[in-house]
């Protein structure tokens, strides 16, 4: 079984996992996205509506937002990497896009974040694939001697945005959805989330 397999109700049993819904980020500071986020988006939206495949939200709408992210030069963005860690327990499979800390390299090294596609608009059915990648990053960062055990992620449509994060037996789920609308609070906080991890790191 690989990641795509899982649903919430297999990955939590299976790893016995505790579920919590819980407002993620309540003081989270804004980002104002750049004029080039702006365009790009203007334009992105418009095509990706008009194309319902998970490939043009992809293109369209998510890797921008992902590209004003890594102006910070904090992190690095994989996309349709395999993160192949634990096959018997179905930990495996490619991921549709995950961020590691530090520089780009050949290589995955310090995964901290798995952002996934939901399948036909779903954000429901994206979230049990979304906690086994982020199962299979930590058990990474664990193989690798690396000092990270809190691993976010998040599920989205391109329109619609649901966050995760995933702390010892927990898997926390935002009780509250963002929507593209909202993007100055999703760029504020994919930031928190970077800033969490440099400053666990530090």
């Amino acid at each position: 079984m690989p990641y795509s397999d899982f649903t919430l109700v297999q990955v939590k049993k299976k790893f016995n996992l505790f579920e919590d819904r819980v407002k993620l980020f309540g003081n989270v500071e804004t980002i104002k996205p750049s004029n080039w986020l702006n365009e790009a988006l203007n334009i992105g939206l418009e095509l990706a509506l008009s194309n319902s495949s998970e490939k043009a939200r992809s293109e369209f709408i998510v890797v921008p937002i992902l590209f004003e992210l890594e102006r910070s030069k904090t992190f690095s963005i994989y996309s349709g990497e395999r993160l192949d860690v634990d096959k018997e327990n179905g930990l495996f499979g490619e991921c549709d896009f995950i961020l590691s800390q530090g520089k780009i390299t050949n290589t995955i090294q310090n995964p901290i974040f798995a952002l996934l596609e939901a399948k036909k608009n779903d954000i429901g059915s994206g979230l049990g694939q979304c906690t086994a990648q982020m199962l299979g990053a930590r058990l990474f960062n664990q193989q690798e001697n690396n000092d990270i055990d809190t691993i976010f992620g998040c599920v989205t449509t391109g329109e619609i945005w649901q966050f995760l994060k995933l702390e010892e037996d927990v898997i926390h789920i935002d009780s509250k959805c963002y929507y593209i609308n909202d993007l100055e609070m999703i760029l504020g906080i994919f930031q928190n989330i970077i800033d969490y991890n440099n400053v666990t790191k530090s």
